[in-house]
C-alpha cells in the first residue's frame, strides 16, 4: 500500500435515498487514531460506513482508504479492513472452531492462535453454537475474528449497542490495545457518546446527513460550552454566538461554540462545561434554535 496519511478520506459524498441525503459530506480519520462517528439513529452512518465499504454506491463523491480508491482498489483495501456491525454475520450453527476453518480459506493472514487467544480472553466457548451465544457473546466473537487477520483498520457500526457497560469497557480495552500499533485506525459509529468521550481522538457529528462538526475531540469539548442564564441573561447575548438554547421553566442552557470568547464577554453568567452528548443534543436542535 501506499504511504499515507489518512486512513479514510471521504470528500464530497452525497448518496440520495427517497426521503433522505446524504449530503456532500467530507471528513478524514487519521492515520493510527480513533475517530467517533456520531449522531441519532438515521442520521446516515450507516450509509457512510456501507459506502465507504463499497456496499453503497455513491451518486457523487470520492472515498479513499489508505490513499487507495474505495471502488478501484476495493480488493487490496480489504484485506487490510476488519468491520463488525450491530446486525450479526454468523450462522447461528457455526461454533467457534467452524468459524477458524472458514475465515482461514477468507483471509491470507488469518492467524488461528490469535482467534483462540481471543476466545479464551474473553471466555467463549469453542464448541457452542453461535445461536446460543448472549448478544455480549455475539459481539465479542465478531471483534476476535475482525482483529484476527492482521487489519489495519476496524470500522465499527453501532457495534456496542444495547451491550452492558461491563462488556463495553472490556471492548474499549481491546480497542485501545489494537491502536498501540500506529499503522492502526479505527473509525466508531456510535450514539452511545460516554464510549467515544473515553477514547476517541476525533469525532465527526452528522444529523440528517449533514456535517455538523468534525475535528479533533479535545478541541471541540473545549471550544464549547453550556451558558446557564437567567432571562434578562439571555436577552443580553449575542445570537450569532448561540448554537441552540433549551428553554426550562426557570432557566434557560445557551450553547455556545466559543467558550473562552463567551466567558469574556459574559463574565456574569454561569459556564459549564459541555461533553459530547450536550453538543450533539444542541447541535439536532440548532434549526429550532430555541427548544423545550
Amino acid at each position: 500500500m501506499n504511504d499515507y496519511t489518512n486512513a479514510i478520506e471521504v470528500k464530497d459524498l452525497t448518496k440520495r435515498y427517497d426521503g433522505f441525503t446524504l449530503d456532500n459530506l467530507s471528513f478524514n480519520v487519521p492515520g493510527g487514531s480513533i475517530m467517533g462517528f456520531i449522531g441519532q439513529n438515521g442520521a446516515g452512518k450507516t450509509t457512510t460506513i456501507n459506502t465507504i465499504l463499497n456496499i453503497v454506491k455513491p451518486d457523487s463523491g470520492t472515498v479513499k482508504v489508505f490513499g487507495l480508491d474505495h471502488i478501484r482498489d476495493e480488493k487490496e483495501i480489504k484485506k487490510h479492513i476488519a468491520a463488525v456491525f450491530d446486525e450479526l454475520p454468523f450462522d447461528d450453527r457455526l461454533t467457534a472452531s467452524d468459524i477458524n476453518v472458514i475465515m482461514r480459506e477468507i483471509y491470507d493472514q488469518w492467524d488461528s492462535d490469535k482467534f483462540f487467544a481471543f476466545l479464551d480472553r474473553f471466555q467463549l466457548p469453542k464448541k457452542k453454537k453461535f445461536g446460543k451465544f448472549s448478544k455480549g457473546m455475539k459481539m465479542k466473537m465478531q471483534i476476535a475474528a475482525a482483529l484476527s487477520h492482521n487489519a489495519k483498520l476496524l470500522i465499527m457500526d453501532e457495534a456496542t449497542t444495547g451491550l452492558d457497560p461491563v462488556v463495553r469497557n472490556e471492548i474499549l480495552d481491546i480497542f485501545f490495545e489494537f491502536l498501540q500499533d500506529e499503522e492502526h485506525s479505527i473509525l466508531m459509529s456510535s450514539h452511545i457518546t460516554s464510549d467515544l468521550e473515553k477514547i476517541a481522538d476525533s469525532v465527526t457529528f452528522i444529523d440528517k446527513g449533514k456535517l455538523l462538526i468534525s475535528g479533533c475531540k479535545d478541541d471541540i469539548l473545549e471550544s464549547h460550552a453550556i451558558l446557564r442564564c437567567s432571562r434578562a441573561d439571555y436577552e443580553a447575548i449575542d445570537k450569532s454566538d448561540i448554537v441552540s438554547a433549551r428553554i426550562n421553566d426557570f432557566s434557560i442552557d445557551v450553547m455556545v461554540s466559543d467558550a473562552d470568547g463567551c466567558r469574556r464577554r459574559y463574565p456574569g453568567i454561569i459556564t459549564d462545561k459541555a461533553n459530547l452528548d450536550d453538543i450533539m443534543l444542541f447541535y439536532v436542535n440548532r434549526d429550532k434554535k430555541e427548544w423545550r
